[in-house]
C-alpha cells in the first residue's frame, strides 16, 4: 500500500513539476469552457426578439404562405416592430415601424441596398439582370439610370400622356357599351398592361401569341416571384418543390416568358436592321421605344454599360411588372373602397365633376386641382400597398438597429402593410378615410416612413411618377362619366389574392350608369 501512494505522489508531482506535460489535460477541460464563455458571440449580443422556433425549419410554421405580411404582423404584435426570425438558420429581420424602416432606408441605407440571391429572383428574372433585385454596385446604378431616365422621368411620364388618354377612352367606350354590371378588374388589368407595353414595347398585347397568353403567363410570373420557397433556406428540403408542382411551373413559365421577350426582341432588332443606313431623324428619335433605347445601348461601344440579351430581357420584364401590375392591383382596391363607402363616393364625385363641369376630357391641369381625389389615391395606398411586404434587403455589415446588434448578412424584410396599420400614428388605422390626407403633408414618395408604398432611398420604386399619372386619370373618368353602384343582393368580398402584388381574390364587379355633362 504504501508502494502504491509513493508512486501517485510522484506522479502528481511530475505534473507540477512539468507543467508542458499537464497542457494537453488542462487545455481538454478549458476549451469547452472557452467555447461555452466566450466564443459563442450570439449570446454576448443584444438581438432582437424572437418568437420561439422549432429545429431545422425555424420559424417557418408560424409564416402564412398565401398571406405573410398579415401572419408577421400578428407575430410583431406580440414579439415587437423589430423582430428576428429564423427561417431554416438563416436570420430574417421583420421590420413593422416606421422608425425602423427610416433607419434602414435613410440612415442606414448603403448598409441596407443589397438584395439577397433568392432562387425565385434568379430563376424568374434573367440571374438578377433587372433593376428590381440586382446586387447593390455599378450594374444596378447604371440599369437604373437608364430606365429612370428613358422611361419613368417626368418628361417621359408626360410624352406618354397621349397613350393614358386613348387607352382610358376605350374603357370608357367600352362600359357604355355593356348592358349589365362590368368586370372592373378585367378591364384595369387591361388598361395598365397596354399602357406600358405602348410604351416600354411600343405594341399591345391582346389575347395570345405564339401559342403564349400573356396575361396568364404573366399572372402566374408575378405569383411565383413573390413566393418564399423554402430549399432557399433549408437546401435539403428542396425537393418540396418538385412534389407541390412548383418546380413544374417555374420551368414552364420560366421558358414561356423568355420565348415570349426572345421574340418581341427580336422584332425590334429585325426593324432597326432595316433603318440602319438611313437618315432617321428627329421623327425616329421620337418614336422609338424603350427597348429601341436599350437595343441603341447594347450597339454603342462607348455606353458606359454592356448589354446582352438577357440583359434586355430582364429590364424590360421589370419595367413592364412594375408598370402594370401596381397600377392595376391600386385601380381595384381604390374601386373597391368607393364602392363600399358610398359618402366618400359622393365627395369625391362632388370634386371631379365641379372641376370639370362641361368638359368632356380631363385635362392635366383639372387633375392638380383635385385634392380630395390624391386623398383617395393616397389612403388606398395605405390600406392597399401593393406590395405589403417590400422587396426583401440583406446587410452587408453588422449594425444597430432600435437598440438592437443585426450581424452582418442577415435578410430584412420590411412590413409596409403593418407600418400603415400602426395604431399610435393612424387614427382609426383599419378604416378607409381619405379626409386624414387632406391639408396633410404625408406623401408616398418616401420622404415620410409611415406611408412607403413605394419603399425608399436607393432601393425605392422609381416609378412612381408613372404609376400616379395613370392612377389619377382613370380614377377621375371613371366617376365623372358615370355613377357607380354593387350589383343588387352582392356583398363586396375584400380578400387578397397572393402573390409579390396583392390584388383582389375575386374579380371586382360593378354598375355603371352613364353620367352625361
Amino acid at each position: 500500500m504504501s508502494n502504491i501512494m509513493q508512486s501517485l505522489e510522484n506522479q502528481m508531482s511530475f505534473l507540477f513539476l512539468h507543467p508542458f506535460t499537464f497542457l494537453p489535460l488542462f487545455l481538454l477541460f478549458l476549451c469547452p469552457l472557452y467555447k461555452i464563455l466566450f466564443s459563442n458571440h450570439k449570446t454576448r449580443k443584444h438581438l432582437p426578439p424572437s418568437p420561439s422556433k422549432l429545429p431545422i425549419i425555424g420559424n417557418f410554421h408560424q409564416i402564412d404562405k398565401k398571406l405573410p405580411h398579415r401572419s408577421l404582423h400578428a407575430l410583431a404584435k406580440q414579439h415587437g416592430d423589430v423582430m428576428l426570425l429564423h427561417f431554416g438558420r438563416s436570420p430574417v429581420l421583420i421590420v413593422s415601424s416606421a422608425e425602423a424602416a427610416c433607419t434602414i432606408m435613410k440612415s442606414h441605407d448603403t448598409i441596407f441596398a443589397d438584395r439577397p440571391a433568392l432562387s425565385m429572383f434568379k430563376r424568374l428574372l434573367y440571374d438578377c439582370r433587372d433593376v428590381a433585385t440586382a446586387p447593390y454596385g455599378d450594374y444596378w446604378r447604371r440599369v437604373r439610370s437608364i430606365c429612370v431616365n428613358q422611361l419613368l422621368s417626368y418628361n417621359r411620364v408626360q410624352a406618354f400622356r397621349v397613350v393614358r388618354e386613348e387607352e382610358i377612352a376605350l374603357i370608357v367606350q367600352e362600359i357604355r357599351r355593356s348592358p349589365t354590371a362590368v368586370n372592373l378588374s378585367k378591364m384595369f388589368s387591361k388598361f395598365a398592361t397596354d399602357v406600358i407595353c405602348r410604351a416600354a414595347f411600343g405594341m399591345k398585347f391582346n389575347g395570345e401569341r405564339d401559342g403564349i397568353n400573356f396575361m396568364e403567363l404573366h399572372e402566374k410570373h408575378e405569383e411565383l416571384v413573390g413566393r418564399i420557397n423554402v430549399g432557399d433556406f433549408i437546401p435539403w428540403l428542396g425537393w418540396i418543390n418538385h412534389v407541390n408542382g412548383v418546380e413544374r411551373d417555374v420551368k414552364t413559365v420560366t421558358r414561356d416568358m423568355d420565348r415570349f421577350l426572345q421574340r418581341l426582341v427580336q422584332e425590334h432588332m429585325d426593324a432597326l436592321r432595316k433603318i440602319q443606313g438611313i437618315d432617321q431623324g428627329a421623327n425616329y428619335e421620337n418614336t422609338k421605344d424603350f427597348v429601341d433605347v436599350l437595343l441603341g445601348l447594347q450597339q454603342d461601344h462607348t455606353a458606359e454599360i454592356s448589354l446582352d440579351k438577357d440583359n434586355i430581357k430582364a429590364i424590360v420584364l421589370d419595367m413592364f411588372v412594375a408598370g402594370s401590375t401596381t397600377t392595376f392591383a391600386t385601380l381595384e382596391w381604390a374601386m373597391s373602397e368607393l364602392l363600399r363607402n358610398p359618402s366618400i363616393m359622393e365627395s369625391l364625385k362632388k370634386e371631379v365633376r365641379g372641376i370639370t363641369k362641361g368638359k368632356t376630357n380631363i385635362t392635366e391641369n383639372d387633375l392638380e386641382k383635385m385634392e380630395y381625389l390624391k386623398a383617395v389615391i393616397k389612403e388606398t395606398f395605405r390600406l392597399h400597398p401593393p406590395v405589403p411586404l417590400l422587396l426583401p434587403r440583406i446587410s452587408s455589415q453588422e449594425t444597430q438597429l432600435s437598440g438592437y446588434d443585426v450581424p452582418a448578412r442577415t435578410q430584412v424584410i420590411i412590413n409596409a402593410w403593418a407600418i400603415h396599420r400602426e395604431p399610435t400614428f393612424w387614427k382609426e388605422a383599419e378604416k378607409f378615410n381619405p379626409e386624414r390626407f387632406l391639408n396633410s403633408p404625408i406623401d408616398f414618395k418616401g420622404h415620410h416612413f409611415n406611408l412607403i408604398p413605394f419603399g425608399s432611398g436607393r432601393r425605392g420604386c422609381p416609378g412612381i411618377l408613372f404609376g400616379t399619372a395613370n392612377l389619377e386619370l382613370v380614377i377621375a373618368n371613371l366617376i365623372q362619366k358615370f355613377d357607380w353602384a354593387l350589383p343588387d343582393g352582392k356583398n363586396l368580398d375584400m380578400e387578397e389574392h397572393p402573390g409579390l402584388t396583392t390584388h383582389r381574390e375575386t374579380p371586382l364587379m360593378a354598375i355603371a350608369t352613364p353620367h352625361f355633362t
